[in-house]
Order: structure tokens, then sequence, then C-alpha cells
């Protein structure tokens, strides 16, 4: 029977996060060019525009509603360099979990198995791209937003953000513009690639429970065989292995996860403030509408996937007993 590549279902996640850096060939970084340009990319293009715009409320934080403007993105800027920094400490946590996968032990047994973990993993896929839906929408209206509300003829940014020089002349007018643009695509893609990274490892333990549970229902078919206690002997080991894979997992997802709850939280509250101040229908409100979106889809995956993972194991205690 032919192998099953686990990986092959993230394939397009791993491409977005190797575009923006988060992706070495090796279980860490090596002093190579993809170092320089993972250095850069985060540098340049996510730490820096989050540096621009903490600092800015420095110079806001008297006026309510400019400084509400601004924090709920920022919080959420902050916490994905934050959650940028701890995926690449962890990253060898995360490609040893990778390798694991390639275990005979987590390979299907044979295809009605193939079957029940496709159906799981392309709930993953659909997931994915329905994500990218509202992110997608929230980061061309925030790039056209200047355009949408004339504010560009005033020199008008898509994000207000302090810099080391007059960013409302040109050219560096156009250069800050490109740079805003192309920084929160880069933050957009890295958080959501590294949530739904985190996601596939709950959707892989998931599959195994699956696996497990349908290989413990088989043996009934070898009650009378010798052949008994060498199934019910790998699925001891199956089980074993699914533990150790899931307390790895839970390493390296637990501080991301706990740092995206508390800033979603506080960045849902802050963002449904801000809609209060916009004018209705106006670009912005829809913008605010589409980010409060995407930031609710990001929660509901963490829950909708753990809650199926804490369903599959309550099916194998169920089975067990």
């Amino acid at each position: 029977m032919k192998a099953f590549f686990w990986k092959d279902t993230i394939k397009f996640n791993v491409l977005i996060l190797k575009l923006v850096g988060l992706w070495p060939e090796n279980n860490t970084y090596k002093l190579n060019s993809y170092l320089l340009y993972s250095f850069l990319s985060i540098n340049i293009f996510i730490n820096a525009h989050t540096v621009f715009q903490t600092t800015n409320i420095l110079f806001v934080y008297k006026d309510l509603e400019a400084l509400t403007s601004i924090i709920f993105t920022t919080f959420m800027e902050v916490l994905t360099s934050a959650k940028a920094y701890f995926f690449i400490q962890n990253m060898d946590i995360l490609k040893q979990l990778m390798k694991n996968l390639d275990e005979k032990i987590f390979q299907p047994k044979n295809e009605h198995q193939r079957e029940l973990i496709q159906q799981i993993l392309n709930v993953w896929r659909f997931t994915y791209v329905a994500f990218w839906i509202p992110v997608a929408t929230t980061l061309i209206l925030w790039s056209v937003i200047p355009f949408l509300d004339g504010s560009f003829k005033n020199y008008g940014l898509p994000f207000t953000a302090w810099y080391p020089y007059n960013s409302k002349s040109s050219p560096w007018y156009q250069f800050t513009y490109i740079h805003q643009v192309i920084s929160i695509c880069f933050i957009a893609s890295a958080n959501l690639n590294m949530d739904m990274i985190i996601v596939a490892l709950l959707v892989y333990i998931v599959a195994q429970c699956e696996i497990l549970c349908d290989d413990l229902k088989n043996l009934t078919n070898y009650c009378n065989t010798q052949n008994f206690y060498l199934m019910f002997r790998e699925c001891i080991k199956h089980h074993k292995k699914i533990l150790r894979f899931a307390d790895n997992s839970n390493k390296f997802i637990d501080k991301l996860v706990l740092g995206q709850f508390f800033t979603s939280g506080a960045s849902l509250a802050l963002a449904m403030f801000q809609l209060t101040l916009v004018k209705p229908l106006s670009g912005k409100c829809y913008s605010i509408l589409f980010y409060v979106n995407s930031v609710s889809v990001q929660l509901f995956l963490y829950c909708w996937f753990g809650n199926e993972l804490y369903e599959k194991v309550r099916t194998l205690i169920v089975i067990f007993q």
C-alpha cells in the first residue's frame, strides 16, 4: 500500500511561511542566504511596521478616538511579532513533529482509513481557504482606504504611524504607502499561516485517533486468532505515540495560543468600539467589520478543532472501556 504523505496537506501553508521567512529548510536556521532573507523580511516588514505604529501611540494616547483607531490593529501586530519569535524558537519541535508523521505506525493501514483521514484533512483545507477570504478582503480594504475616503490627497496613509522622516512629502509618501501595504500583507500572511499550522497539528492528532479507533474496532475480527495480541500490542504502541505527539505539540503551541486568545479578545473589544466612531457604510466601517470577522474566525478555529480533538479522545475512552 502506498505511503500517505501527511505534509502534502499543508504544502501551500508551508510555501507562504517560507515566503515570509518563517520556514527554514533544516530544523533550525543555518548561516545561509535564507537566514539573511528571513532577517530582512521579518524585521523590515513585520517588526519595523509594528514599531512605527506602536511608537505613534505615545503621540496620540490623549486622544481616545485616535488611540482606538490604531491600537486594535497594533495589538495584533505586536502579537504577530511575538508569535513569530516563539514560532522560530520552537522550530526544531515543529520540524521533529513533521518527521514523526512519516513513521510507519502513523500510516493508515487500509483504504477505509485513508478515506476517514482524508475527510478530516479536507475540512482543514476548506477552513484554510475560508479563512483567507475575510483576511484578503480586509487587506484589500485597508490598502485602498486612503483612495476611498479621499485622504490620499492630503498624504493620508492606510495606517497612522510615526516615522523618523516626513512621510507627507514625495517620494517618501509613496515609499511609506508601499511599505505599509507590503508589511500588513506579510503580517497577515504570517499570522494566518502560523495559526493554520497549529490547527493542522490538532487535525493530525484527530486523524491519528480516528485510525486508532478503527484499529480497535477491527480487533473483534481477530478474537480467536493469535494475531489478536499482536494487533492489540500495536494499538497500545500507537496510543503511546499519539500521546507523545500530542504532548510535543502542546509544547509548541501553548504560548502561541495563550497570547492569541488574550490579544484577540482585547483587539475585538477595541475594534467594536472603533466601529461606533466611524461613519456607517464607509470604507473604514467595512474594513473594521471584515477585520472583526477575521479575528472571530481565528478564535473559532482553535475552539472548533480543539473540540473535535476532545470528542475524539472521549470516543477512544469509550472504546477502551
